[in-house]
């Protein structure tokens, strides 16, 4: 099913087709996406290449950490002999995925004046004082009390065994879309924002490890950053780092005229306890982007609503960078700049993406696993620069003789589609029937439709 305005979209490709005759399986797959008109092969579209291998195709096979990395988190953790570390873990994770935003004091104040106004309404005005209370009573009872995490030596242990491996995975991800895109991208700088274990570092340099030279590495907390300095070393504090040229910092650099080729915020501007203080550090980070900002949050509807309002920040924000005044765009995953259609539709979803990863093997961490997560990776130019083909958002559903794909399309709007080989094209039903959630579908948006002398006049 087509998303809003789909309709739209079809009745101008209909009066394109009766003005000027399209080939029957161009018309197809006009059908198909709002806008599309055929297969990307404007430029050699697969080659030689087969059809499970279009360059559409984006989803890494099952991650699995560096060897030095799970060697050195199993030796630390055995090193600490902490008790019931296995629930420990659970609770952590499990608090960490059902975690919300903190509710901001405008919000909170406009709740406070409506229930004022409802008790009030049904309560003698007299009684003032016990009308405030019971305003307060209920505001405590309904009201989420987000807490800051204060990650001392016990808990970063924790966070470790938790976190690393499928935070791993997820970075990994994110990076194997700009390098699969973008192969020719060779970054000498990364900074990491909020970088706990270090498993953007470890990410970045299984990704980028010939070209970077320099990782700097930012969190508030201390325990942290030793911690992450150890599992480089080894599990020991002075033995040689696995990865070279690795910095770590308790602030963010003050200079302006400090740019990375990478700025990465992993699961780390959930952790800022207000939206002001996320606007002010992702102002922060997209000042000193050379080239990619890479946001990651946990696939949850408020860690997408997180990342959403970060894009639109960036995206609206007329503060430009000393070093570099180009604006900015989403390189990753919308094919747009419009308002994200899983937030306005009648049931917001999150845009989430799952990555498979082998876990660190502790005696209670066997099987692989899969890493929910959101994302969002933008970059310095201009849109035109970008890919814009559609993203499958859900898991792609295979049928005999047919394909069921969920796809954002370049228009801004979510489609529903339904792919054959008879009605679409042999190449578009195999490279569908190959993809995976988190593809992309090498279909491409005319740059000018043909002008329709029919369309401004009425239809007989």
């Amino acid at each position: 099913m087509a998303a809003a305005g789909g309709s739209r979209y079809l009745l101008t490709i209909g009066r394109w087709r009766r003005s000027f005759g399209i080939a029957p399986q161009f018309r197809a797959l006009a059908a198909l996406v709002p806008g599309v008109s055929h297969v990307d092969n404007k430029s050699d579209f697969l080659g030689k290449r087969p059809h499970r291998r279009h360059p559409g195709i984006l989803q890494l096979s099952c991650v699995r950490l560096p060897q030095a990395l799970a060697d050195a988190a199993q030796l630390l953790l055995l090193e600490s002999a902490m008790p019931n570390m296995e629930k420990q873990v659970q609770a952590l994770t499990n608090y960490l995925w059902s975690r919300h935003l903190p509710v901001e004091p405008e919000e909170l104040q406009i709740r406070a004046v409506l229930l004022e106004k409802k008790i009030l309404e049904n309560a003698d005005s007299c009684q003032t004082e016990k009308h405030h209370e019971e305003v307060l009573r209920t505001l405590r009872r309904t009201t989420y009390h987000w807490q800051e995490l204060s990650y001392n030596e016990g808990l970063s242990l924790v966070y470790m065994a938790a976190r690393l491996d499928g935070g791993f995975a997820a970075v990994s991800r994110a990076f194997h879309e700009i390098q699969a895109r973008l192969p020719e991208f060779q970054p000498q700088t990364l900074m990491d924002f909020g970088s706990g274990t270090g498993s953007v570092t470890w990410a970045a340099h299984s990704t980028w490890g010939q070209s970077l030279r320099e990782y700097m590495c930012v969190d508030s907390s201390a325990a942290m950053l030793e911690l992450a300095e150890k599992l480089l070393k080894g599990g020991s504090g002075s033995g040689m780092p696995c990865v070279p040229g690795v910095f770590f910092r308790q602030f963010l650099p003050v200079s302006p005229k400090v740019q990375f080729d990478v700025v990465v915020a992993a699961f780390s501007l959930s952790e800022l306890p207000s939206k002001a203080d996320r606007t002010d550090v992702v102002q922060t980070l997209w000042r000193k982007t050379g080239h990619f900002l890479v946001l990651v949050e946990n696939g949850t509807k408020a860690g997408h609503s997180l990342l959403m309002d970060a894009r639109n920040l960036v995206l609206n924000g007329k503060e430009k960078s000393p070093l570099d005044p180009r604006p900015g765009f989403v390189f990753a995953p919308c094919p747009h700049e419009l308002p994200c259609p899983q937030l306005t539709a009648s049931k917001p979803l999150a845009c989430s993406f799952s990555q498979a990863y082998h876990p660190i093997p502790f005696s209670w961490n066997k099987k692989p696993k899969e890493e929910k997560f959101s994302m969002v990776i933008l970059t310095r130019g201009s849109p035109e620069e970008a890919n814009r083909w559609p993203r499958i958002t859900q898991p792609v559903l295979k049928r005999p003789r047919h394909v069921h794909c969920h796809l954002c399309c370049p228009d801004g709007h979510m489609q529903h589609s339904v792919i054959t080989a008879r009605r679409h094209g042999r190449d578009l039903y195999r490279c569908a029937r190959v993809s995976s959630w988190g593809d992309l579908l090498p279909v491409i948006t005319p740059s000018e439709l043909p002008p329709s002398p029919a369309q401004d006049a009425p239809e007989s």
